[in-house]
């Protein structure tokens, strides 16, 4: 998501990549509005914060496709160089912490 500040007849005159002050309203980085204001604006801050709102769903594509490749068999996970394969590990230790933690706090409707 990135956050948007308005004019006085709605249209979009800023792009954030988080929450600002003077504004907490959110759209879709694929929102056609959004594309259409980056697009035609002139502000290179705002085409950047579009952008860094936009790596961190990149950078999971990335993941999942390097892990497709890994499980059919197309690389080898020693195939990455070793900078990769220990972020690729940490980021799967983290994100099965996360899970986890998820299970725990499962929908059980028991004794609580």
């Amino acid at each position: 998501m990135a956050y948007v500040k308005r004019d006085e007849q709605g249209n979009i005159i800023a792009v954030f990549d988080t929450p600002q002050t003077e504004t907490d309203e959110s759209v879709s980085i694929n929102s056609e509005e959004l594309i259409s204001f980056l697009r035609d604006s002139e502000n290179t801050d705002d085409a950047r914060a579009a952008l860094s709102v936009s790596d961190l769903d990149m950078i999971r594509v990335l993941e999942d496709l390097i892990n497709t490749l890994i499980d059919r068999k197309v690389i080898l996970f020693t195939d990455l160089p070793l900078a990769a394969r220990e972020k690729l590990s940490n980021r799967e230790k983290i994100r099965g912490h996360l899970n986890s933690l998820d299970d725990l706090m499962g929908d059980d409707n028991g004794i609580l």
